[in-house]
């Protein structure tokens, strides 16, 4: 179960369809309700057209005999009187429920009609034990179903002959000729002229709202299910072929990594889409990585060709001397163990800058770095203002130290320090009056172990890494280092360091 959802083909495909999922039962929610609603306040119409139609008559006087809305095919209806008797209801009404009373058999009125008989209207034969109780019950008024409120309680008194403007609704059921069905009531007050406040109550069947309510439940019963199927299987589809190009970079990277070949690289597909930029960017991580592991190979050859020189040197002279004690080249010795020492110490500090070594906070003055490292040595000149920068001292010692070795080695006389500032940046410059540097060796001189013909020549045993270390030393600071033409046409090195914030 973890590795078929572990993966992102079956996590994008669970995720959508649960989206589809919740939005297709909210929607259908909505639906439901929206179309209960409108064939609810349809049925509502119907029943307030049959309430007042019943209403009008009662308004013009007709007697509860002649009422059209008590036909059976009309729908129940009742006319209660102000003390909740049933007056006249709907033909073969049998049971009722949802209005203000459950009678379906008419009860004398406390206000009879001039135009029928004082007694009340046709009723089935009950013993006279029954009338008594019934006239018991006549006394009590019936409560109005809640939310029908009476029409004194909610609007003027009414004239007679007038009907109410205020039309109240609710929901019950009714039997109607044996068939018993759920109905939409709506209630009219009408005040007539020799009855009273009268009220009617007509119901409109709700059969067709649930029908269309069960019909719109079965069609998304079935086909929500089925249409949550089709966009699990269309994100699955469109999720492994978007999927496909990754399975194919990772098995070309798995290929590299066992054969560690790292002239290799994974397929790029023709899109245009992130797989696409995830290509391109693994084939450009790897072409770095070739990069750096092929510098890293010739740092290291070259590092064993600069060792071997001076320890091949020093052993020869240490079994020359131990054959011939007279014969030791005492200078020779020391000058290689110090050459061997140099270069030993170079390639520490190289390997600690490319492991990532951060220098440390302080605060540095060039001006006093670059007047200590020219002290005792001859043609050097410095022209400094203050300027702090933030770093290393030994490093950026280091740094100027091999720019004025490196300038002490191709003048002609003088070699000249400067520093200066520029807005927020510190500028150190050494120039020299020597022979410069071609323009298209002047980045060439920054990459390790590169000594230009004219500098083999004249070279007095730098293994060439001393410029290499003050640019790597100026980028870990947060400068550059770069190689110019001097005003006198020799050689100009420029040191930017951004300055030190005021405290």
């Amino acid at each position: 179960m973890n590795r078929l959802f572990g993966s992102v083909r079956s996590r994008a495909t669970l995720g959508a369809t649960l989206v589809v999922v919740v939005a297709l039962f909210v929607t259908g929610a909505a639906v439901l309700q929206a179309l209960r609603s409108n064939l609810t306040a349809e049925a509502g119409t119907q029943a307030e057209g049959t309430a007042r139609a019943v209403a009008a008559e009662l308004a013009a006087r007709t007697p509860y005999d002649q009422l059209s809305g008590l036909d059976s095919k009309s729908g129940p209806v009742q006319v209660v009187d102000e003390d909740g008797n049933l007056v006249a209801a709907t033909e073969d009404l049998r049971w009722i429920s949802g209005t203000v009373t459950d009678q379906v058999r008419p009860r004398p009125s406390s206000s009879p009609s001039p135009s029928a008989p004082p007694s009340a209207p046709a009723r089935e034969d009950d013993d006279d034990d029954d009338d008594d109780d019934d006239d018991d019950d006549d006394d009590t008024e019936a409560p109005r179903t809640p939310g029908t409120p009476k029409a004194e309680e909610s609007e003027p008194a009414l004239a007679p002959g007038e009907t109410g403007g205020q039309t109240t609704f609710g929901s019950g059921a009714a039997t109607v000729d044996d068939d018993t069905a759920d109905y939409r009531f709506a209630a009219v007050d009408v005040r007539t002229h020799d009855r009273g406040l009268l009220t009617v109550y007509a119901g409109a069947p709700l059969a067709a709202e649930h029908s269309a309510v069960r019909t719109a439940l079965t069609v998304m019963l079935i086909g929500f299910p089925l249409l949550a199927a089709l966009v699990a299987g269309m994100t699955w589809v469109v999720t492994g072929r978007a999927l496909r190009p990754v399975a194919g970079i990772r098995e070309e990277m798995a290929a590299i990594t066992a054969s560690e070949d790292l002239t290799r690289r994974v397929p790029e597909p023709e899109t245009h889409d992130e797989v696409a930029r995830l290509a391109r960017t693994t084939n450009e991580t790897l072409a770095a990585l070739e990069t750096s592991v092929e510098r890293q190979r010739r740092f290291v050859a070259d590092a064993s060709h600069e060792l071997r020189s001076p320890i091949a040197s020093l052993r020869t002279q240490l079994e020359v001397a131990a054959a011939h004690p007279e014969l030791l080249d005492l200078d020779g010795a020391v000058e290689d163990t110090v050459r061997l020492q140099h270069l030993a110490a170079d390639l520490l500090l190289l390997a600690r800058l490319d492991a990532g070594e951060r220098p440390v906070d302080a605060r540095v003055d060039l001006a006093a770095l670059a007047r200590e490292e020219a002290a005792g040595r001859t043609g050097v000149t410095v022209d400094a203002e203050p300027a702090e920068v933030a770093g290393s001292r030994g490093q950026l010692g280091r740094v100027l130290g091999n720019l004025l070795d490196n300038g002490r080695r191709h003048a002609r006389e003088t070699v000249s320090v400067s520093v200066r500032r520029e807005g927020d940046w510190a500028v150190l410059t050494v120039a020299d009056d020597g022979d410069g540097v071609a323009e298209a060796d002047r980045e060439r001189i920054f990459e390790r172990f590169v000594r230009l013909d004219a500098a083999r020549s004249r070279d007095d045993g730098g293994a060439g890494l001393g410029l290499a270390i003050a640019r790597d030393v100026a980028v870990r600071h947060g400068g550059t280092l770069t190689a110019g033409a001097a005003p006198s046409g020799g050689a100009l090195f420029a040191l930017r360091l951004p300055l030190a914030p005021v405290t």
